[in-house]
Order: C-alpha cells, then structure tokens, then sequence
C-alpha cells in the first residue's frame, strides 16, 4: 500500500478508530456503592500485603513478626466492616431507590391491573360525591328546606 491509498486518496490522513466502545452488561453501580467498593477493595489489598508480610517475617524470625501479625488481625476485622459495608449500602441504595425490574415480569403487570382498578374507584367515588343521583331537582326546590 503506498501513501496516497493510507490518506485515502484525499491527502488528508484517514482517520483511524483506535478502540470499538462495546454496550456495558451491565448496569453501572450507584455512586455510593461503588465508592464504598472502591474503599473496600483498597482495605482488602492492604490487608493481604499485611498479612504477607506478617506470613514472611515469622518465617524469618524477625522481632516485627509479632506485631505484624497483631495489626494483621486488626486489619482484617476492619477488611470484613468495609465489605459488610458494602453489602449494606448497596442494600440502601436498591431499597431506597428501587430495582429496575424485568417488563416481562407477570407480579409488575398484576400491579399495574390492580393500581388501574383502585384508581377508576376512587375517580368513580370522587364523581358520584360530586353528583349525587338520588337529589335530582331544581335548586329552587332544594332551597326550601
């Protein structure tokens, strides 16, 4: 190929796509979960490279073992917080402000059936207090009593 066919034929560079962007999956999390992961994952790494650490100075008989091994210990009940932590918010978060739900579900269209009836009673009710069937007459009539 020679230069004039990679400029494709106009002179000017031909403009080369570097990545193809894929549809995500999935979803994206919540911002507060995943920050609260993120934070997880950090504490979790952390705690690891402790505990190896911690694993290797025994093996060496080095005085720091030992309190290695008891920040390592700490660190792990703080790692499970932070991942419970994570279970929690998300929780929250779905709770708060709802799982987008399958349209195929048969419980959400019943709900939906069940929500339509309620609401043509009701608009049925509000329309019969409004006018009442059983005082038909003129306002003259009315007025007497």
């Amino acid at each position: 190929m020679d230069r004039e066919e990679r400029r494709g034929g106009s002179g000017a560079p031909a403009a080369r796509q570097l990545w193809v962007e894929e549809p995500a999956t999935r979803r994206r999390m919540a911002d507060p979960v995943r920050t609260v992961a993120v934070r997880a994952v950090l504490i979790v790494s952390l705690t690891m490279i402790q505990a190896m650490i911690a694993f290797f100075c025994t093996m060496a008989g080095s005085w720091l073992a030992f309190p290695m091994v008891l920040s390592s210990v700490g660190s792990t009940v703080v790692a499970t917080w932070a991942v419970l932590d994570v279970w929690v918010t998300r929780q929250v978060w779905n709770q708060r402000n709802g799982v987008v739900s399958e349209p195929s579900s048969s419980a959400r269209r019943l709900r939906r059936e069940r929500r339509r009836e309620r609401r043509a009673a009701r608009a049925a009710a509000r329309r019969g207090e409004l006018i009442r069937p059983g005082k038909q007459g003129r306002l003259s009539e009315l007025s007497r009593f």
